[in-house]
């Protein structure tokens, strides 16, 4: 599993120019998942995304989570991220895993996420998304589990 996080300043999502969900700072993380991602890697990946030290604390040093600083958080489902991009110039997506098992697993993980977080948005799985947010720093990190 892949997710690329982003520390935020605000992020929004409109889906058919309507607000579908936003937030204040936080993360925004963007979620790839790929053919061999199960249940338990999403669990990791959600804790590592919610204990991941990205936030400044009193020196100015990358020491807080997103619940140290009672930030929001927003999970985006992005099977682009999954993308073989190593050969040619038009990336492949045989990696990724097939969306409905995919949807099963980045729904797990939104519940998951929860029920283990204050404030928690999501996109739509599957719809056409704009995302709009103010990157702050900027500060984006890939993680994989």
């Amino acid at each position: 599993m892949i997710a690329l996080i982003q520390r935020v300043n605000w992020a929004k999502i409109h889906i058919d120019s309507t607000l579908h969900a936003d937030i204040g700072a936080g993360l925004l993380a963007l979620i790839g998942i790929e053919k061999d991602d199960d249940d338990k890697l999403a669990q990791k990946l959600l804790d590592k995304i919610l204990a991941y030290r990205i936030f400044s604390d009193a020196d100015s040093k990358m020491n807080l989570d997103l619940k140290d600083i009672g930030g929001d958080l927003m999970l985006v489902s992005q099977f682009t991220l999954a993308a073989e991009t190593q050969k040619g110039l038009r990336p492949g997506f045989s990696s990724a895993k097939p969306p409905a098992q995919a949807e099963v697993i980045y729904d797990k993980l939104e519940q998951a996420a929860r029920e283990q977080h204050e404030f928690v948005q999501s996109g739509k799985f599957g719809a056409d998304m704009q995302v709009s947010l103010e990157n702050d720093g900027p500060v984006t990190f890939i993680l994989k589990v």
